[in-house]
């Protein structure tokens, strides 16, 4: 038995009894196809879409609350005044105002897309049977959370997740695997994303916590790689330079069946974003998914640099970007302007209206 497979053998083993029973025997295939009918849509005129992102950003510019990141040095010099938005479409179609081309440090973020690119490489089921995509409850650099279900990280989102993810990521050496992800994360993006050195290391300076998570996983037997090397990936990972427009078209790949909207070229297949899109919709934020679900409407993912982004499936993704963060390590700004704009721009996956010529009440109309 080799490595990967010692793993997902041990996970399939540790699944409690709230996990849905789809992966017992005869079942544990991956789904057939693609869904041979989506949901689309379009966004509003771009006259429109431009005036709704000039009133966001002016609403919420002179929002002061929050304080930027202090915990990685690198991230505590950031100007708490800087606040950017960028919308794309799956046509490619841009918008974007303020500060959407300063460049920032992709941080957590890049767990969405690295979900992505391995979930690509090695399957559905595989993936969910080694990681799970379940809610913590916890911080996303808990070591309860690990403590609690017999070191399954539970979803690829918290730091744990992320770093099994990691261990899966194909290449025999740490230098492969981070030139797939490097790579996979460019092609998102539609140019070449680079490492800023300075971020990296001062994270790596102090990721003492991510190195006693990766030993833990280890421990446990869910990390198929050495826990140093697969803490260093991350790490880099965590440090690629975005813009907040940048952001915007990676989640209108994802928006786009895995069709970077920009350059045409498929990053992921379709299944792969919808995978994608689940586990941020149920993980993305962390402990307050469930707020940023019932408030927003949309899959999002953010990362303590001040980014965020949120994908609306068919119709394209929008990214923010300002430093200043709440407790739960989430961008002020970037939250009131993302619900703001979720409903006025009409992504909100929750929102309907009725069909103009409906019957009339009282008469309902019976498929036959």
């Amino acid at each position: 038995m080799d490595r990967n497979a010692g793993i997902l053998a041990h996970a399939a083993g540790g699944r409690d009894s709230g996990d849905l029973d789809l992966l017992g025997p005869g079942r544990a295939a991956d789904p057939s196809g693609d869904a041979p009918f989506t949901s689309t849509g379009h966004l509003p005129p771009r006259r429109t879409v431009s005036g709704l992102l000039r009133s966001a950003h002016t609403t919420y510019a002179p929002l002061d609350d929050g304080t930027v990141a202090d915990y990685i040095p690198s991230l505590a010099a950031a100007d708490p005044g800087r606040f950017g938005i960028s919308v794309c479409g799956v046509d490619g179609t841009s918008f974007s105002i303020g500060d959407a081309q300063d460049a920032f440090s992709l941080q957590s973020i890049s767990k969405a897309f690295t979900f992505a690119l391995v979930c690509d490489a090695i399957g559905h089921t595989t993936v969910r049977q080694a990681v799970g995509v379940n809610n913590t409850g916890l911080a996303f650099d808990s070591v309860m959370a690990l403590e609690l279900n017999g070191g399954s990280p539970r979803n690829p989102m918290v730091n744990a997740g992320a770093l099994v993810i990691i261990s899966l990521t194909p290449g025999d050496s740490a230098a492969a695997k981070w030139q797939f992800l490097q790579e996979g994360m460019s092609r998102f993006a539609g140019r070449r994303l680079p490492l800023d050195a300075q971020v990296y290391d001062s994270e790596a300076a102090t990721n003492h916590r991510n190195r006693a998570l990766a030993a833990l996983l280890r421990s446990y037997g869910h990390m198929s790689y050495d826990p140093l090397l697969t803490t260093d990936i991350y790490t880099r990972q965590c440090s690629l330079l975005v813009t907040a427009r940048d952001l915007a078209v990676m989640g209108a790949t994802l928006a786009d069946g895995g069709v970077n909207p920009l350059t045409h070229e498929r990053v992921v297949g379709p299944s792969v974003c919808r995978d994608t899109l689940a586990v941020m919709a149920t993980s993305g934020m962390y402990q307050r998914s469930g707020d940023w679900l019932y408030e927003v409407g949309l899959p999002g993912k953010s990362g303590v640099s001040g980014g965020i982004v949120t994908v609306a499936p068919g119709k394209g993704a929008m990214a923010t970007y300002s430093p200043r963060l709440d407790a739960t390590g989430t961008s002020v700004r970037g939250q009131h302007a993302t619900r703001s704009l979720s409903r006025s721009l009409g992504l909100d996956l929750f929102a309907s209206a009725p069909e103009p010529d409906a019957a009339s009440p009282g008469t309902p109309e019976h498929a036959t």
